[in-house]
């Protein structure tokens, strides 16, 4: 009878690995960027992966809400050019009905005495899975939202760029906003 005991004692240990696990991933995650000169704070629930480009460096997937297939994409880097060059860029990756322009809408805010600036942008996405320098296939995703940062830092420009299916970014507006937030720049 004694292996029944030693069987329950392995089952609840194991029970109790897995929930601490879950709670593990369910923390927010700090990292770092621009060789540690950049902290930030991703919030509880998104995945820290590797990261799809080596210009990236770190990367997050956001889960998907209720109704969407796939979820959204945080990539955090470093980068030249300014501001206005960058937020052109990113709306020339969106069409929006009938193929228009769209005009992003942009936050300006000041986090840790850095200007940072918030930029939305809402219609089909023009997805360059190889990379937007690389050239290659270009895939149209509609219905797609960008939220990205651009943070002007002593340290230099870093971009946040989360994108994904609308209803999964819409409902991830506040978390991003609390990432950007969570901008620390090392002295």
């Amino acid at each position: 009878m004694q292996w029944h005991k030693c069987l329950a004692l392995g089952v609840v240990m194991a029970l109790a690995c897995s929930v601490s696990a879950r709670a593990e991933e369910e923390k927010p995650t700090k990292f770092t960027i621009g060789d540690g000169k950049i902290a930030l704070t991703a919030p509880a629930g998104w995945k820290k992966v590797m990261p799809r480009s080596n210009i990236v460096e770190a990367e997050f997937s956001v889960p998907p809400v209720e109704g969407d297939e796939t979820g959204g994409r945080l990539t955090a880097m470093g980068a030249g050019g300014d501001v206005e060059a960058n937020i052109a860029r990113w709306a020339g990756q969106f069409a929006g009905p009938a193929g228009g322009a769209v005009k992003p809408q942009i936050d300006k805010l000041t986090v840790d005495g850095s200007e940072v600036q918030i930029v939305s942008l809402v219609g089909t996405y023009k997805d360059s899975p190889a990379g937007p320098f690389a050239g290659g296939k270009t895939i149209n995703r509609e219905n797609y939202q960008m939220l990205g940062a651009i943070c002007q830092t002593k340290a230099g420009n870093y971009f946040l760029k989360l994108y994904g299916p609308k209803k999964t970014i819409a409902a991830s507006e506040k978390d991003f906003r609390s990432l950007v937030e969570s901008l620390q720049v090392s002295k």
